[in-house]
């Protein structure tokens, strides 16, 4: 599928079990100029080898960049050590960066390119099922700050999107479980049928089968393609896809970043955010029911263990959404629907914490 914006417009190609299938989409990308696959140490033993070889086959100078995995290491140290390494190897304003593997690497590999030589051409190979269906798509690239998460980023859109599902199958049950939580997110916000979907095939779903990924996937990025197209840089419809994120991202910075991954903080950032729209009366309790029952029932979280309402008011306010101080939240009005609010209190909120 076509993601249009203009002359960055790009493509997103889906499959299962097709990497080599990579290799025919790359003629755009000069052979005399660096390629740095870009990833953590985690995804280069499972794939990132086996890139670069296929990278290297297909005669492309291609060298792997990989950093210690996890949150603690989406930082402005690990950009500066990565084009560092960038200009070590030769990479030039013609070089191409590959980001592999899920959000992590992906926005740290695409900020990396972004600011490197005043910006670059990358392409994203997402290989978890969170930056397949959200993260690979859309040209947000940031890296985290003690203060709150992706508080330092660009928009910079890639080149090309490249899914394998297969990748999906490496996954341990909580990373594939943190990736339904983004896949929930879309039936809620845009598309009721897709919710009634993830509701009907649970067991499907929750077996890995591809055929229902693949589906999965490729409605979720129709959705995502949709939106970015119409607000590339969130200026209005885009921030939907923010539902949930103001909650967990305060969770998994008071947290450390150890108790939740960003799936489950989002996952129990969307039930706080449907029980406050329930409370407002925007939402009905049976869609507040609906979607507390299907996070419940594939895997996540819909509770969190006890913090000051306090302290997760404060750090919401640090949130890179809010505006004058204000919060904007994201909040379901039914299934298939949302909106963006400012006018919700710190009151209301405070009331639907414990």
């Amino acid at each position: 599928m076509r993601v249009e914006l203009g002359d960055r417009s790009y493509d997103i190609h889906i499959g299962n079990d097709w990497l080599p299938q990579l290799m025919p989409l790359l003629d755009f990308i000069p052979k005399t100029s660096a390629i740095m696959i870009i990833t953590d140490s985690n995804v280069a033993e499972i794939a990132g080898h086996r890139m670069l070889e296929l990278m290297r086959s297909g005669g492309f100078k291609a060298e792997l960049a990989a950093f210690p995995g996890g949150e603690d290491h989406k930082s402005l140290i690990t950009v500066r050590a990565l084009t560092e390494r960038m200009v070590e190897s030769g990479l030039d304003r013609h070089s191409t960066v590959i980001a592999l593997g899920g959000g992590i690497p992906g926005d740290v590999a695409g900020f990396a390119a972004s600011v490197y030589m005043r910006g670059i051409r990358y392409i994203q190979v997402p290989t978890t099922l969170l930056a397949q269906v959200d993260s690979s798509v859309g040209g947000k690239t940031g890296v985290n700050l003690p203060q709150g998460k992706n508080l330092v980023g660009t928009f910079h859109q890639p080149s090309l999107v490249f899914i394998d599902v297969s990748f999906i199958e490496t996954l341990p049950e909580r990373e594939y479980l943190t990736g339904l939580a983004e896949v929930i997110k879309y039936g809620i916000i845009w598309d009721s049928s897709f919710f009634g979907f993830l509701e009907q095939n649970q067991t499907a779903i929750g077996n890995r089968d591809p055929e229902y990924l693949q589906h999965m996937v490729h409605r979720c990025c129709a959705i995502k393609a949709d939106v970015v197209a119409q607000d590339e840089t969130e200026e209005g419809i885009r921030a939907l896809l923010n539902l949930g994120h103001t909650f967990g991202h305060a969770l998994e910075v008071l947290t450390g970043y150890h108790r939740y991954n960003h799936g489950e903080a989002v996952a129990i950032g969307i039930v706080l955010a449907a029980r406050l729209a329930a409370k407002s009366s925007i939402l009905s309790s049976r869609d507040h029911d609906r979607i507390k029952n299907l996070i419940f029932s594939l895997g996540l979280p819909t509770t969190y263990e006890r913090l000051a309402s306090s302290d997760l008011i404060a750090q919401m306010r640090k949130d890179k959404k809010s505006v004058g101080g204000q919060l904007q939240l994201v909040l379901p009005t039914g299934i298939g629907t949302s909106q963006v609010f400012g006018d919700i209190s710190e009151n209301q909120i405070a009331q639907i914490l414990y």
